[in-house]
């Protein structure tokens, strides 16, 4: 269906999240590398809302930022008296909004665009439905509110499991929480919600028996319960990434990389993958991770913030930080890391090294335990390897400095200055031989053991 109505949301945010046992704001904590209700706002923000409305408790300071960045508006629940008291501090922002709103909640990170569009869409079916509340059904249906709906939809009744008969703890549609709802029936029906239940709160469901009352109909859509998944504990928010983290890796694979060992792969929220990727075991992504076609990552690598061109193999045991641009087919072996630096085209770092704020030009062999040493305790500076340069083992690049196309420095070479093109530089102490000193040695030192 094509909406013509305009749509707003309001997100709520106002739990204390005690059990999160956090100084940080329950919505800020991560999934995937990125805030849940960083998560929520980017699926909304592609389905176009008009306003954003993110209701908090305490934190404010913290979550502000995030909603600000986002073009959203914050406001506060002062006192938690339940959802329909929190949908309700809304009114004043949205004050002559007209449109459709949808009610989210900020710990309820999963939920897809798709789902969201289906309530705007039920909410302007040709029935016009009042309300569409987002059911669900889980393996286990423990204290949520019951939702009681005919074949069609229609709801019937909805029930907080503390006030729920036996009969009605049977079913097993459980209530989200998530609505959609008209603006210009939304705060007339929180206003006549009253809190005389078993928990004394304010509940925003009960808008859905207030409008039957009315005569006016609701209906639930149906999502899938992963979606529906909430984090209020550590645990929980533990459970969520691993379904996040099982979905984006069942996604790889259905785009063409292979992952050997699935469940030991990490990404980011923002992780790209090219087709014909290979990924080993054990392969953490960091936010901001660009990986071209053809690549083979080997086990045990970290990688963030990272682009990885064509054909490039990186690790095993290798890390990866923003600002590395591994060129084509270029390697970054086992135990090398390498940050804010290019490798060109067929480059390679094999072994135990650190190529930091550097430029190393195409086909350039780096050693075994070669050392960008690209900071003073004050400032960065930056080191240039040219095309084809080799780098012999155990070096140390003293920044700033410059490596020449095809030059050769000697293994154990501390390099201070440029070395020009084509040229040989060894920067280390000269070798020196004492015949037979080692025996001469060994008999002193053995006899003055004997006699002590």
């Amino acid at each position: 269906m094509t909406r013509t109505r305009p749509f707003a949301a309001i997100i709520l945010a106002a739990g204390k999240g005690t059990r999160m046992k956090s100084d940080v704001h329950k919505v800020l904590h991560p999934i995937a590398g990125r805030a849940m209700l960083d998560h929520l706002l980017g699926v909304l923000d592609g389905l176009g809302p008009a306003r954003k409305v993110v209701v908090v408790g305490s934190g404010r300071e913290q979550v502000e930022h995030l909603v600000e960045a986002r073009k959203g508006e914050v406001v506060v629940q002062e006192q938690q008296l339940g959802t329909a008291h929190a949908v309700l501090q809304a009114e004043e922002k949205l004050g002559g909004f007209a449109g459709d709103v949808l009610i989210l909640y900020g710990d309820t990170p999963l939920i897809e665009a798709e789902t969201m569009a289906r309530m705007l869409d039920r909410l302007n079916a040709d029935d016009a439905p009042t309300v569409v509340v987002v059911g669900f059904r889980p393996d286990d249906p423990l204290a949520y509110g019951r939702i009681l709906a005919r074949d069609d939809g229609t709801i019937d009744k909805m029930v907080e499991y503390k006030d729920a008969t036996p009969e009605e703890r049977a079913v097993n549609l459980c209530n989200s929480g998530m609505m959609a709802v008209r603006s210009e029936n939304l705060f007339d029906l929180l206003a006549k919600v009253g809190n005389d239940n078993a928990a004394g709160e304010y509940y925003l469901p009960d808008i859905v028996m207030l409008a039957a009352a009315d005569g006016r109909r609701s209906a639930v859509i149906e999502a899938q319960p992963w979606e529906m998944a909430g984090v209020n504990s550590r645990a929980e928010l533990a459970l969520v990434e691993a379904e996040w983290q099982r979905r984006r890796r069942l996604k790889a694979m259905a785009d063409g990389v292979t992952l050997v060992a699935p469940d030991t792969v990490w990404f980011a929220h923002d992780t790209i993958v090219g087709r014909d990727c290979v990924i080993e075991p054990n392969v953490v992504f960091g936010p901001g991770v660009r990986v071209a076609d053809g690549v083979r990552i080997r086990a045990f690598s970290h990688i963030e913030g990272a682009d990885i061109a064509t054909g490039a193999e990186i690790g095993p045991y290798a890390r990866l930080r923003p600002g590395a641009e591994i060129g084509e087919k270029a390697k970054v072996g086992n135990f090398v890391e390498v940050k804010k630096a290019r490798l060109g085209k067929g480059a390679k770092a094999n072994h135990l090294s650190y190529i930091g704020d550097a430029d190393v030009g195409a086909g350039a062999n780096i050693g075994a335990g070669t050392i960008t040493c690209n900071y003073d305790g004050f400032f960065k500076y930056p080191t240039k390897i040219g095309e084809g340069a080799f780098i012999g083992s155990n070096s140390a690049l003293v920044a700033p400095v410059s490596v020449g196309a095809n030059a050769i420095v000697g293994a154990g070479s501390v390099v201070t200055r440029d070395v020009a093109d084509d040229a040989l530089a060894l920067a280390r102490g000269e070798q020196s031989e004492r015949p037979g000193w080692a025996a001469r040695f060994r008999t002193a030192m053995a006899a003055k053991k004997k006699s002590a």
